[in-house]
């Protein structure tokens, strides 16, 4: 187990929900909350990623959020909502804990640190929202696809990153040209190199340079409130 919201929960909130989980391995494109739609499972990711997107009335949709193995998909139940807002979609195959809508929430009536615990962490990924708005408002496509392979590369552990160009043009909100130019501009650079759908990083602290203050921005504020939590 790698999710970050499960491990080191108390003896009796683990005893309680692990019983209660099902593993289940994820496929790239897997729709995990609709938005809209009601909430009928939750995820505690244990591998690969997830991209929360914002879906406007034309079908057009950009990423606000990613979610690996540091986090959980079903945020609005926390707040006794019962339908998601964003769509949840599955990047990165891997693997996750699944558990049931009512099943959580019978959980967060009995798991104190466990209802803390994704409070925590949806305001890290409400913050996470707001600057990645600001950064596709206001940072050029390289910086942006810095920032965002960075934050990949955080949640999957890998340097390798597979992914289509007209997906990551989705993610991040332009066009495919966009990213072409992009990425061409990183691999010329020799921080990354891309060929048939795979990114891999081969210099991370030149990617960190390249990209906009926004990776910095998030990292920092990661910190300082794990720090304040204590």
């Amino acid at each position: 187990m790698y999710n970050q919201v499960l491990l080191g929960l108390p003896d009796k909130e683990r005893d309680y929900l692990y019983s209660r989980l099902t593993f289940i391995e994820l496929a790239t494109h897997e729709i995990l909350n609709e938005m809209d739609c009601a909430i009928e499972q939750v995820y505690f990711m244990n591998s690969g990623l997830a991209s929360v997107l914002n879906v406007m009335r034309d079908g057009k949709s950009v990423e606000v959020g990613l979610t690996g193995k540091e986090g959980f998909v079903g945020l609005p139940l926390l707040g006794g909502f019962r339908s998601s807002p964003m769509r949840v979609i599955v990047q990165v195959g891997g693997s996750a804990f699944r558990l049931s809508s009512g099943e959580l929430v019978k959980a967060l009536r009995k798991c104190g640190t466990l209802e803390k615990r994704l409070q925590r962490y949806a305001q890290v990924l409400g913050i996470q929202a707001a600057q990645v708005a600001a950064c596709n408002r206001l940072h050029e496509v390289d910086e942006r696809l810095a920032r965002w392979l960075l934050m990949s590369q955080d949640r999957l552990g890998s340097d390798l990153i597979g992914l289509t160009q007209e997906f990551l043009a989705h993610m991040l909100g332009t066009r495919r040209s966009s990213v072409t130019v992009a990425a061409s501009i990183l691999q010329k650079a020799g921080l990354i190199r891309y060929s048939r759908g795979q990114v891999k990083i081969v210099n991370r602290k030149g990617l960190e340079a390249a990209s906009c203050e926004c990776y910095a921005t998030l990292v920092e504020r990661a910190a300082r409130w794990e720090q304040e939590s204590g």
